[in-house]
């Protein structure tokens, strides 16, 4: 009776202070994952990192803590990890290929959080789309089209392709094409340009303004009117100095003449006997 006494005194020892040290361990794991994982946000929130994407590491710096330390924690009680690690890795690799779209969503985010390509506000072409940005998330960016249509674009196919930023630059040229007629004087459909887009006080004087004869075409000898203007002035100077051209051309007798073919018709007349 004394023997199996002082081995159950053992075995509760024995056992009781693994249990002991199995809390001890996911006490302490679990205050070292907070830790780490708090520091972690702090710089990346001090760098300036999105917080979606300071949220996201946080925590999942915070779950792989922690499931090694549930781990060693059961380890200490004696119970054999090696399937536990095996089933989690699994696991894992069974979630990565079932979200392996998401997962190369995810990545594009990141990328487009750290380099920043475009921000909220900027006018963008990018995935097939056109439009305003108006939210980057983890996943995916939110459009806004000049027609006010929401478009969600996955970062992927963001990130697949160009990027075309229509509002990183302060400044953007406006580029037209005038064709007028042969037979019209050159310099003086020069100065007529050059009189219209100087007079519109949102061109800027630097860069100055480039107004040339850029080539002779089938109907029309074509210019080339490039204003440089603000970036967020540059629909409302394209579409005021096309109107104005027009008249102005109107005005001083120049012709934007039609796409048009001479056709010359040769007519035979053929002798014959008549019978």
């Amino acid at each position: 009776m004394e023997e199996t006494l002082n081995k159950i005194a053992e075995f509760a020892v024995l056992y009781g202070i693994n249990i002991i040290a199995a809390i001890a361990i996911f006490i302490i794991g679990k205050w070292v994952a907070n830790v780490v994982s708090g520091l972690i946000g702090k710089m990346m929130k001090h760098s300036n990192v999105d917080t979606a994407l300071s949220d996201f590491v946080q925590n999942l710096v915070k779950i792989a803590i922690l499931a090694f330390v549930i781990i060693a924690a059961l380890g200490r009680l004696g119970i054999q990890t090696a399937s536990f690690i095996a089933v989690l890795g699994a696991a894992g690799l069974a979630v990565g290929m079932a979200l392996q779209g998401s997962l190369s969503n995810f990545a594009a985010g990141v990328l487009i959080i750290l380099f920043h390509p475009f921000k909220i506000g900027d006018f963008i072409a990018a995935g097939g789309e056109k439009g305003t940005v108006k939210e980057i998330s983890i996943f995916n960016t939110i459009l806004s089209t000049p027609d006010n249509v929401r478009v969600i674009v996955p970062n992927a196919q963001i990130t697949s392709g160009s990027i075309t930023n229509y509002s990183a630059n302060a400044q953007r040229r406006v580029d037209l094409v005038i064709g007028v007629s042969y037979s019209d004087d050159l310099q003086k459909t020069k100065q007529v340009l050059t009189s219209v887009i100087t007079s519109d006080s949102r061109v800027l004087k630097d860069p100055a303004p480039t107004v040339a004869v850029s080539e002779l075409a089938d109907s029309s000898v074509n210019f080339v009117v490039r204003p440089w203007v603000n970036a967020a002035d540059y629909w409302d100077v394209y579409f005021a100095l096309t109107q104005k051209i027009k008249e102005e051309l109107d005005k001083n007798g120049i012709s934007i003449p039609f796409p048009q073919r001479d056709v010359h018709v040769k007519t035979t007349q053929t002798a014959g006997a008549i019978a």
